[in-house]
C-alpha cells in the first residue's frame, strides 16, 4: 500500500529512492499503465493554482518528493527520517536497475539534439540497457493523427518505461492524457535529459542538500525561470507554514 501526504491540497509520496524504483520496475514487468510524477515546488504551485492539473498530480499512481523544501514539509507533517527523491537520481537509478531486469525503455522529449547525448550516456554506462524507443516531439501540440501515431510506435516497440522530458505541467498533463493508452510506465523527468545529457548543469551538492538549488538555476537561467521561483517559492513557504500552523491547534 502506497500512503500519501497531503501538503497544501497535493498529495505527496513519503518514498525512497529503493522504493520508487521497486514500484515501477514491477509495474513496468505486470504491463502496467501508470505514470509518476517527480514533485518539487513548481508542481506543487502549479496544481496549488489549477484545480485541473491539481487532479492530474493527485491522480498519479506515485508522487516523489523531489525537492528539499517538500521533504522538509514532510517531515514537518510527521514523516520522520524523509530523504529526497531527487529527479535526474530516480532517473538513473531506475535505468540501472532497467538495464538488469531487461526492462525496455523509452525516451519522449527533449530536443534532437539532447536525446543524442542522452542515447550516448546511457550506451556508454549501461551497455545491457535496452531503449527500444526515443522521440523528440515538436514544441507545438501534435494533431490527432500524430499523437495516435506516436501512441502506436511507442506501444509496438515494448516499451515498458517510457521518460517523459516536457517540463512542467506539460509532462504530467501528457502522461495523464495517455493513460491507459500507452503500455508502460510514465515517468515525468523534468530536466533530467538536459542533465545526464550534459547539456545543463546542476548545482552543486551542497546548494541541493541546504535547498538552495532554485537560486543556481535561476542563476542560469534568470529570463526562463524567474517566474517559477520568485513567485512560487514565497507563496509556498506561506501556504505551508500556514498548514502547519493549523495542524498545531
Amino acid at each position: 500500500m502506497i500512503t500519501r501526504t497531503e501538503i497544501i491540497g497535493v498529495g505527496v509520496n513519503p518514498t525512497s529512492y529503493l522504493e520508487s524504483v521497486s514500484w515501477i520496475a514491477q509495474w513496468a514487468q505486470n504491463k502496467e499503465s501508470r505514470y509518476v510524477c517527480v514533485a518539487n515546488v513548481h508542481v506543487i504551485m502549479e496544481a496549488h493554482d489549477s484545480s485541473d492539473f491539481r487532479k492530474i498530480v493527485n491522480s498519479a499512481d506515485l508522487v516523489t518528493p523531489d525537492g528539499m523544501p517538500l521533504v522538509w514539509s514532510l517531515r514537518a507533517l510527521g514523516v520522520g527520517g524523509q530523504t529526497r527523491v531527487y529527479g535526474p537520481e530516480l532517473t538513473l537509478r531506475l535505468i540501472e536497475a532497467a538495464a538488469k531486469k531487461e526492462i525496455p525503455i523509452g525516451l519522449y522529449g527533449g530536443s534532437p539534439e539532447t536525446l543524442q547525448c542522452l542515447l550516448a550516456v546511457f550506451k556508454q554506462r549501461y551497455p545491457a540497457l535496452n531503449i527500444a524507443y526515443s522521440y523528440s516531439p515538436p514544441f507545438r501540440t501534435l494533431t490527432a493523427e500524430e499523437d495516435k501515431a506516436v501512441v502506436r510506435e511507442i506501444n509496438a516497440s515494448g516499451v515498458r518505461i517510457l521518460l517523459v522530458g516536457l517540463g512542467c505541467p506539460k509532462q504530467e498533463r501528457w502522461m495523464a492524457e495517455h493513460k491507459g493508452r500507452i503500455q508502460a510506465v510514465m515517468l515525468g523527468v523534468g530536466a533530467a535529459f538536459d542533465f545526464i545529457a550534459g547539456i545543463k548543469q546542476q548545482a552543486p551538492h551542497w546548494m541541493q542538500e541546504n535547498g538552495l538549488e532554485w537560486l543556481y538555476r535561476l542563476s542560469q537561467e534568470p529570463r526562463r525561470l524567474w517566474r517559477r521561483y520568485l513567485y512560487h517559492n514565497p507563496r509556498f513557504l506561506a501556504l505551508i507554514t500556514l498548514q502547519l500552523l493549523s495542524k498545531k491547534k
